[in-house]
């Protein structure tokens, strides 16, 4: 009586060749996604020395060949303004002790907006928006929102949140190669973070969306509408 051997059906070398791309795609965005929590977790105790916002407009100066200066000190939250730290929560995440992350709130409000044809509002957290600036730039895609989307609770987690609030009011962008609440302070103001006023911080608040077309010397009603916001808050 003879045996027949079994043979496994052979895979089609194309096949073949897409499957392992696929695993070891999968493998590195997993390593990649592992380095950016360590680093998320790092920066509970180091101070960030640099962002993927800061590297982006170092790259834009050297490509258009255009003079680039940076101005990036870190200080410690107990070093800037109470009066900055009110105006910017008020004017870029106002339920920020509250929510873990996301705003789902905020996010219905612009969903529904965007479907009744409205103008588009943002609804991005303090915590979307750090983790935005430190590993992913200024772009804007589908795949960088997801990623996102699965650091901000590691962030959360890691960090709390008077650390995400040092860190992001230490590393945004706040002018051309200006970044943090001490180098804005002295950039506009010529003062220290720690001396800032509510109708200066207002004003510096008020510059965040837009950094780099925005002054606060013409921030008049936007300005307005923040310290209303603060002290409907409470502050």
């Amino acid at each position: 009586m003879t045996t027949r051997r079994y043979s496994h059906p052979k895979i089609p070398p194309q096949k073949g060749f897409f499957r392992a791309f696929v695993r070891w795609l999968v493998i590195g965005l997993g390593l990649i996604w592992s380095l950016a929590a360590l680093l998320l977790l790092a920066a509970r105790w180091i101070d960030p020395p640099s962002t993927a916002v800061h590297i982006q407009r170092r790259l834009q100066g050297w490509i258009h060949n255009r003079p680039y200066r940076e101005r990036y000190t870190f200080i410690p939250l107990n070093q800037i303004s109470p009066d900055l730290q009110h105006a910017v929560i008020a004017a870029e995440d106002a339920r920020f002790y509250q929510h873990h992350g996301f705003d789902w709130h905020e996010i219905q409000i612009a969903a529904a907006d965007d479907m009744e044809g409205g103008r588009t509002r943002g609804a991005s957290t303090i915590t979307q928006q750090l983790v935005k600036n430190l590993f992913f730039g200024t772009g804007r895609s589908v795949l960088r929102k997801g990623a996102e989307a699965t650091l901000v609770p590691v962030a959360e987690f890691v960090l709390g949140k008077q650390r995400i609030l040092e860190i992001y009011l230490n590393v945004v962008e706040w002018g051309p190669g200006v970044y943090g609440a001490e180098p804005a302070s002295r950039y506009y103001y010529g003062t220290a973070a720690r001396n800032i006023d509510e109708q200066k911080a207002v004003r510096l608040a008020a510059i965040l969306p837009a950094p780099l077309k925005r002054r606060p010397e013409r921030m008049n009603n936007y300005s307005a509408l923040i310290l209303d916001r603060m002290h409907q808050m409470g502050w």
